[in-house]
């Protein structure tokens, strides 16, 4: 039996409910074992890329990748990453070993297949980039859902811990940007996957490691603080490379998971009943506040505003979006915009984040994350931004956008596009409003100026 059996299944319990990358400690855990062992280096120390099975009282469970490592146990006080000592040997989070973590790289360099009694891992690569030297290796930084690595400052590999059926759609959306030479993300260098009885599923991707480069959230509250007006001009520019982003997602008639489609009666109509349900529930649950009473009593009025996208006519076309755009989520390298992280909402399914939407949610979290480059420079650095700073970097993005994207993916008319962009700004609010009040209570003054805003334009205005 491997020592990886041997773990006490309450210790490897115990363990997970601990780690950041842990996305569901409010629920009641029932049994944690590992259900897969993928050989990734059978010499010391040996190392497995193993599925962790986390099952949850209410009958439902969810998997975990941990490349596991297991080594001559040195101290009675294991390292972090230490998982449980087993006769005389310790088990632990392989990737907290940098030998380790260049296997995976190795086996992504070298495109190699492992294959067990109950699937096959499948490492592949894209370019010439994993041919530099990696030897050095760090980790990024904090995260929550997923472990990132930096390999000598050229490559990034991100390793999905929560493992999702299917593909997962940061992999398909670079893949599909790279394969049309789309200059603005990080280069893809490669991948590896599973594939058997279990699940098939994405487990990592490997790109070009971006250096020198300062994202738009920071970049946004360094501007406010010093020159405002500097980053009015860059967001005409982040406008133009979002819309020929969509435009490239939408470029291949002939593949059908990017195809685009046109949005049907029915479509809207169960994304409207959708969203519909979460405004209701989440305005019958809003506390009596100060912060909150602009929005007292204004619940139907929100779920008004949201029906006129059943009625707008004609709402363009869906295609393959990045589903979760925003400041953060962009960079800025040598006057170089690059978007970064298209796996979509993570509170998502990956169904759900692999079905085409209309491209204006894109810019509608863009817009919505200017509003909160606003309040965040008063909030954080004591710099208000000056008066009209967000209107007028809303224009300067929303009119670098229009001139890039593909029209057909729009309503016909600017009015059109923009009434449509505002109930799609309507439904991030509401869901911002949701985060704040469970997470940051004292920043929910944004959402609910987002949301009042909104509900106060004229029928015949749009944002701008």
């Amino acid at each position: 039996m491997s020592a990886f059996a041997q773990i006490d299944a309450q210790v490897l319990a115990d363990w997970v409910l601990e780690q950041r990358w842990f996305g569901s400690k409010t629920r009641d855990v029932a049994h944690v074992e590992i259900i897969e062992e993928i050989p990734l280096r059978e010499v010391e120390p040996v190392v497995v890329l193993a599925m962790l099975e986390v099952r949850f009282h209410a009958g439902t469970h969810e998997l975990y990748q941990v490349p596991l490592g297991v080594r001559p146990a040195v101290s009675a006080h294991p390292p972090d990453g230490v998982i449980a000592q087993v006769d005389g040997q310790e088990v632990y989070d392989a990737l907290t070993d940098l030998g380790a973590e260049r296997e995976l790289v190795h086996l992504m360099r070298g495109g190699h297949d492992l294959t067990t009694a109950d699937g096959t891992a499948s490492f592949r690569r894209a370019g010439a980039l994993l041919d530099e030297d990696l030897q050095a290796v760090r980790p990024m930084g904090a995260e929550q859902s997923n472990t990132s690595l930096v390999f000598g400052e050229r490559v990034v590999l991100k390793v999905y811990r929560r493992v999702g059926a299917g593909p997962n759609p940061e992999l398909e959306l670079v893949r599909f940007l790279s394969e049309r030479g789309f200059p603005h993300i990080p280069a893809l260098a490669g991948w590896y996957e599973y594939n058997g009885r279990l699940i098939d599923a994405t487990l990592g991707l490997a790109q070009e490691f971006v250096t020198g480069a300062t994202d738009g959230w920071d970049l946004a509250l360094t501007d406010l603080r010093e020159r405002p007006e500097r980053f009015v001009e860059r967001a005409r520019t982040l406008g133009e490379v979002t819309g020929a982003m969509h435009t490239a997602l939408s470029s291949d008639p002939h593949d059908p998971a990017f195809a685009p489609e046109e949005t049907s009666v029915e479509a809207l109509g169960l994304l409207t009943a959708t969203v519909d349900e979460e405004i209701e529930s989440m305005f019958l649950r809003l506390p009596d506040t100060e912060a909150l009473a602009p929005l007292a009593g204004r619940g139907q009025e929100v779920r008004e505003r949201l029906g006129l996208l059943t009625h707008a006519g004609s709402a363009g076309r869906v295609i393959r979006h990045h589903g979760d755009l925003h400041l953060g989520q962009a960079m800025l390298s040598n006057e170089r915009w690059v978007v970064l992280d298209f796996e979509g909402e993570p509170a998502r399914s990956l169904v759900e984040r692999r079905r085409k939407r209309s491209p204006l949610r894109d810019v509608a979290g863009m817009l919505r994350s200017f509003s909160y480059a606003a309040s965040a420079s008063r909030i954080l650095n004591g710099v208000p931004a000056p008066e009209g700073w967000e209107e007028r970097t809303r224009a300067a993005y929303l009119d670098g956008y229009l001139e890039a994207v593909e029209p057909s993916l729009l309503p016909p008319g600017r009015q059109a596009t923009e009434r449509l962009l505002t109930v799609f700004e309507l439904e991030k609010a509401v869901y911002e409003l949701g985060y704040e009040l469970d997470n940051r209570p004292e920043w929910v003054d944004i959402p609910v100026a987002g949301i009042v805003r909104l509900l106060e334009l004229d029928e015949e205005e749009a944002p701008t």
